[in-house]
């Protein structure tokens, strides 16, 4: 487990939990918690035990944002709902893609894993969705380009935005129904979220709005 800031920790990825899990995140707000992806589930004990760590109740955990379809993010699901009551949110393009599982969109043959099916309880499309959690409020945002219902979410947290960003970095590639001009879009627009801190899927967490918008912009063409 390792700690982002106030109430925001980093529960999974390499180091944390399985080394094929993108990051997971966990935010706690004063009315409940939610996690942010959910790895590959190829070592659930693992994020269970960062998130006791962390000292947060499992039974506080509501919702599970799922940022895009890819195996390294969304693969996990079946096992964290062994342990966790769990109301799975994400795009609805992206839910689409997840319900049978064997779809190569979501990349689990470049990991030399059978996606399962991941059934999505809450969509939403072009309209971001706010996640109440009591003193702080978690807002789901559409962000095309990487996958198809690929999002980002913004948190405030004591002056600061927490930008978490999976997969900021790419890749764009046809069998994952890239599009790469929706990702230079959506690249630029992060730019004027001026985000303080990016959780980013695998390159970690960048702090410092010069620091975040400079990560960004080594993307743009």
């Amino acid at each position: 487990m390792r700690t982002v800031c106030e109430g925001v920790w980093t529960v999974g990825g390499p180091e944390l939990s399985h080394d094929s899990d993108a990051a997971i995140y966990l935010v706690e707000g004063s009315a409940g918690a939610v996690l942010i992806d959910a790895g590959t589930g190829r070592d659930a004990d693992a994020v269970q035990r960062n998130i006791i760590t962390a000292g947060v109740s499992l039974d506080t955990i509501r919702h599970l944002v799922l940022t895009h379809c890819h195996v390294d993010h969304a693969a996990g699901v079946p096992s964290l709902r062994a342990f966790l009551e769990l109301e799975v949110v994400a795009h609805t393009a992206c839910a689409e893609i997840l319900a049978p599982g064997a779809d190569p969109r979501t990349a689990a043959d470049w990991y030399g894993m059978t996606m399962p099916p991941v059934w999505v309880d809450r969509s939403f499309e072009d309209v971001p969705l706010t996640l109440p959690l009591g003193d702080r409020v978690l807002v789901l945002h559409p962000w095309p380009g990487h996958s198809p219902g690929s999002i980002v979410a913004t948190l405030g947290v004591a002056g600061q935005r927490v930008l978490f960003g999976q997969d900021v970095h790419g890749p764009i590639h046809r069998q994952l129904q890239s599009d790469h001009t929706a990702w230079q879009a959506s690249l630029r627009w992060l730019l004027t979220l001026e985000a303080d801190i990016l959780c980013e899927g695998h390159y970690g967490v960048i702090r410092g709005q010069n620091e975040v918008a400079g990560f960004i912009e080594r993307f743009i063409d």
